[in-house]
């Protein structure tokens, strides 16, 4: 099992920034790589990230490509996304998620990761 803890959403204005930190816990032996996903109200969890957990390879969605940026320290088992040129509609739930790589699937569906954060909100007003 691994655990995650979310961290550093808040209010924020438009063109502001913000630094989400993911802690990770429990069996981070077996983790492959660390995704970001938020939702809005009435929405479907949207990817965000993905960080390779060994190699520090990332990916973005076109959305927020340019503007965010996730890195780990894996001596720390933490993985943070850092959001700069923030706009209201990136207001919405932030979550991490650990992927074992057990799961088939691409790794832009919320289906191929096996541990989920709490979340945290973040809200960009404008």
């Amino acid at each position: 099992q691994v655990q995650l803890v979310e961290s550093g959403g808040g209010l924020v204005q438009a063109g502001g920034s913000l630094r989400l930190s993911c802690a990770a816990s429990g069996r981070t032996d077996s983790i492959y790589s660390m995704g970001w996903f938020r939702q809005a109200p009435v929405m479907e969890r949207e990817f965000v990230a993905r960080i390779i957990w060994s190699r520090g390879n990332t990916f973005y969605a076109d959305s927020v490509k340019g503007r965010f940026t996730t890195s780990r320290e894996n001596d720390k088992n933490v993985v943070y996304l850092l959001m700069n040129s923030l706009k209201p509609e990136d207001t919405a739930y932030y979550y991490c998620a650990a992927d074992s790589g057990s799961s088939a699937g691409v790794y832009t569906r919320a289906t191929k990761y096996d541990y989920w954060g709490q979340g945290t909100q973040v809200t960009v007003s404008s």
